[in-house]
């Protein structure tokens, strides 16, 4: 699902558009295989009478749940999560059925933190938590070049105009 270009303002540019790394979706496509794996190990070695039959449809009922619950889920997931950096705001988008969408104006953020485990440091990747001015805050797990994007949030949020700057342009004007 791509991210929807009709919620930005109209002089907001998109700077950065990510989603989780794909290392996230390793597990799930392994959980796929060993379903298959196990399926087909099942219909192999199952007698062709009625029991494996029964058997053989009760193992397909366990693994397609665990197929969809394990694999599939986690992959649409992934697949509609979007974190998405402008000139003014970071909007971090989820969900599949229901959406949650938050926007953290860049001129309210007070504090940005980088976290990666030695894994993440292999890959490139890790989790940055932005704490903003009040009870707000943003975790983007599994993010892309965590270091270039904590960077970028950087110079983005220096060069974004603070409130009291904007309010003494409006009266100037």
């Amino acid at each position: 699902m791509a991210f929807p270009a009709e919620v930005l303002s109209e002089q907001e540019e998109v700077v950065l558009h990510l989603r989780p790394h794909g290392k996230s979706v390793v597990g799930p496509v392994l959980v796929l295989v060993l379903t298959l794996a196990g399926l087909i190990m099942a219909w192999v070695l199952l007698p062709g009478n009625e029991g494996g039959r029964i058997g053989l449809a009760l193992v397909a009922a366990i693994m397609l749940y665990h197929a969809v619950r394990y694999g599939v889920h986690p992959i649409v997931q992934w697949r509609c999560t979007h974190y998405v950096l402008t000139g003014e705001r970071l909007l971090t988008q989820s969900g599949i059925l229901v959406r949650e969408r938050r926007d953290l104006p860049l001129n309210r953020v007070n504090d940005h933190a980088l976290t990666q485990s030695l894994l993440d440091r292999v890959f490139g990747t890790g989790t940055l938590v932005i704490d903003s001015i009040g009870e707000q805050s943003a975790r983007l797990s599994g993010v892309p070049h965590a270091q270039r994007v904590q960077t970028t949030l950087y110079e983005l949020i220096e060069l974004s105009p603070d409130e009291d700057e904007e309010e003494d342009a409006e009266v100037s004007a």
